[in-house]
């Protein structure tokens, strides 16, 4: 099943809930989630059936993911019921059964407890059903994509301050954190403190997959020929850590925890390290230890730029670094907490962050500068994030501890969409040349190619960031080159204007002949 195979059976499955009564997508994606669920485990469950058969013939199967007594919960027996019967057995018996897995290292299930099965219509849920049946996930990564097009359904959900980061945008992320980085990559710890849907850890996913995998490799991988991550270049110790300790989500929306889950499961981590938390608040030390501080060495995020905030619920820590009830500061604060030293952070912020005139919005951006390395600041089009929302934002990537030297700076006028609600793809895209100016910014430590601030990328050294109160908007730096205008004298103008009224005085007398 190619591409757009792919995304048609989606929309198909989309409009059946529609048509059958459930129209949020967000409920609508939850809901394909359980039941992608459900048959993914009917598919591990059919392996380790094969796996049984082969090695114990004659032996009846004792059953992994169900017991001997639970065979009949799986998606290749109910789906051969009846809809009214199928429906009393998925309500009843199947949803129940995966809410109680949870604790058993089965990922999505652990976020289960909460979760409603929402399908009351016994003939949707066999229409969709069948429709999941014929969808390929035992192949490759087309799952991943699969979850994709899906997750792209979000566009329309318009649920405040939820909203997923384009995937280009995050593509490029990852690989300007990972250039040049490719031997210390291989153990490397990743982390997204807001994860939401997941975006990122599966971004930086296939980022990895494509340094460490051959291209041979790669497309026996989406063919469905070999597992994904069992590659020659991965080790069997490389895969474990790739699988359960390399990449961690945390989100404080179970709904999104559990979405993001399931998209990570469907790029092929079997078990996630997606933790229900808000690494602002007390509790996060207490209840990951290990993870809070100096855990990882990679951050990517786009956390929540606004929102309630429980500001008695913050970390003390936190503030005694910024005082502000402004979460987009203090998610760069816990960011820096979280890192190595060493460690290097690709977050997205709103342009109020490059130039707040309050202490807290100086003081974050002095502790980037100061404190840690500042390795540069790209300018995003306002459009980016459209239909969501139109705020302007930036990338700002820096490193833990280290000096502040050159900062590079680049305006990227257009991402390869429209910049309108619809967000079409156009010809035209700053993105490579991002990338390429970055490699070229990362091979030479004398930066003399970027010393053209009227170019769309240049160096701005640490000093003069600190001489306008480390103000990192580009439009502080770009030099902007105006383009003389030549008008016409103002007496050709008059000369012209007079002409033009006597022209319209004469129209005006015979049009009043006219009506007499």
């Amino acid at each position: 099943m190619d591409s757009s195979q792919l995304k048609s059976s989606l929309d198909r499955i989309w409009l059946e809930f529609h048509s059958g009564g459930i129209t949020n997508p967000l409920t609508v994606i939850e809901q394909i989630s359980y039941l992608l669920f459900v048959r993914l485990l009917d598919i591990r469950e059919n392996t380790a059936e094969q796996k049984w058969t082969l090695k114990h013939r004659g032996e009846p199967f004792a059953g992994d993911l169900y017991s001997p007594d639970q065979q009949s919960l799986r998606w290749s027996r109910f789906r051969q019921l009846g809809a009214e019967e199928m429906m009393q057995v998925v309500r009843d018996e199947v949803f129940p059964h995966i809410q109680s897995m949870g604790g058993r290292g089965e990922g999505f299930s652990d976020y289960m407890v909460d979760a409603q099965f929402m399908i009351q219509n016994p003939s949707l849920l066999v229409s969709v059903v069948e429709m999941i049946n014929d969808l390929p996930l035992a192949e490759g990564d087309v799952k991943g994509d699969l979850y994709e097009h899906l997750l792209s359904k979000l566009t329309t959900a318009g649920i405040a301050g939820q909203f997923r980061t384009p995937r280009h945008i995050i593509q490029m992320m990852c690989r300007l954190a990972l250039h040049n980085r490719k031997e210390n990559a291989r153990t490397w710890s990743v982390c997204d403190p807001a994860c939401g849907t997941g975006g990122f850890l599966v971004g930086f996913l296939d980022e990895y997959s494509r340094l460490f995998t051959s291209q041979d490799e790669r497309e026996k991988t989406e063919t469905g020929e070999v597992a994904t991550y069992s590659g020659d270049q991965f080790s069997p110790d490389q895969v474990d850590w790739l699988q359960s300790d390399m990449l961690h989500g945390f989100d404080f929306d179970i709904t999104m925890l559990r979405i993001g889950t399931m998209n990570m499961m469907l790029h092929g981590i079997d078990a996630p390290a997606m933790h229900y938390q808000n690494t602002l608040s007390h509790s996060f030390p207490e209840q990951h230890p290990g993870l809070a501080e100096e855990a990882f060495d990679l951050v990517l995020a786009n956390p929540p730029f606004k929102g309630a905030l429980d500001y008695d619920d913050v970390h003390p820590s936190l503030f005694g670094k910024v005082k502000t009830k402004k979460t987009e500061l203090l998610f760069l604060v816990q960011m820096l907490k979280m890192l190595k030293p060493g460690g290097r952070c690709a977050v997205i912020v709103p342009d109020g962050v490059l130039f707040g005139s309050s202490k807290a919005h100086q003081g974050v951006r002095q502790m980037l500068v100061d404190d840690n390395q500042l390795e540069a600041v790209i300018s995003l089009p306002s459009g980016v994030f459209k239909p969501y929302a139109g705020v302007s934002t930036a990338i700002l990537l820096f490193t833990r501890e280290g000096t502040t030297g050159d900062v590079f700076f680049y305006d990227v006028d257009n991402d390869g969409f429209s910049l309108d609600d619809k967000r079409d793809p156009v010809e035209e895209s700053d993105l490579p040349d991002v990338q390429e100016r970055w490699a070229e910014w990362e091979a030479d430590d004398t930066h003399d190619n970027f010393s053209d601030r009227k170019a769309k990328s240049f160096a701005v050294p640490a000093d003069e960031i600190r001489k306008n109160k480390f103000d990192l908007s580009i439009n502080r730096y770009k030099e902007i080159v105006y383009e003389e205008v030549d008008y016409d004298p103002p007496t050709e103008i008059i000369t012209r204007l007079r002409k033009l009224e006597k022209e319209i005085a004469t129209d005006l007398d015979e049009l009043e002949a006219m009506l007499g």
